[in-house]
């Protein structure tokens, strides 16, 4: 495929359908593809699924306006974090897997200029045994992260990511702040 014809946006889901809460991204893989393909949008993205972020996905991102890299987190405050991504100066990997940090920092030394805007959707899950199904927490995280991401690709554009990023990053902490702010209104002063 030449760069003219490389759509504007990646999406790269991780994870592994095996290992309970882990089959978060590729759950979110399957119900976006559909969905873009439905609203008329699969032409403006491309979507990739694997078990793991990899030295190749560098690859993925030449040509991008944007990237978009979801996966699973543990002890990520639920039901996801969405947030800008930069590239990390030292690589950090093990001998198997990239963070998307990383996976940026390979984008600079492979081409020798800067990645294309990048963004994490980590999704909150709590059990990822080998065998076990998707717990019933990860779904209902799934549900508010698809809702997310359908809203991030009406509107496939830097400017709105990043201010959806610090409007609503964190849905936890804004659902805190909504909670408080309406369980008790403000003294008048």
């Amino acid at each position: 495929m030449s760069l003219a014809a490389v759509p504007p946006v990646v999406v790269i889901a991780i994870g592994n359908p095996s290992r309970g809460d882990d089959a978060i991204g590729p759950l979110l893989y399957g119900r976006l593809c559909e969905w873009l393909e439905n609203q008329g949008l699969a032409g403006e993205f491309n979507l990739y699924e694997d078990f793991q972020l990899q030295i190749e996905h560098a690859l993925d991102l030449k040509g991008r306006r944007l990237a978009l890299f979801i996966d699973a987190g543990d002890n990520t405050p639920g039901p996801y974090i969405f947030s800008p991504v930069a590239a990390a100066e030292g690589i950090m990997h093990t001998s198997h897997a990239l963070p998307p940090e990383s996976v940026l920092q390979v984008y600079r030394q492979v081409e020798g200029g800067e990645p294309p805007p990048s963004f994490v959707l980590c999704v909150r899950g709590e059990q990822f045994a080998l065998g076990a199904e998707p717990g019933a927490g990860a779904l209902a995280h799934v549900e508010a992260a698809f809702a997310l991401l359908c809203e991030l690709c009406r509107e496939p554009q830097v400017s709105a990511w990043t201010a959806r990023a610090e409007t609503g990053g964190n849905m936890a902490a804004v659902s805190a702040r909504m909670a408080a702010s309406t369980a008790s209104p403000s003294p008048v002063p």
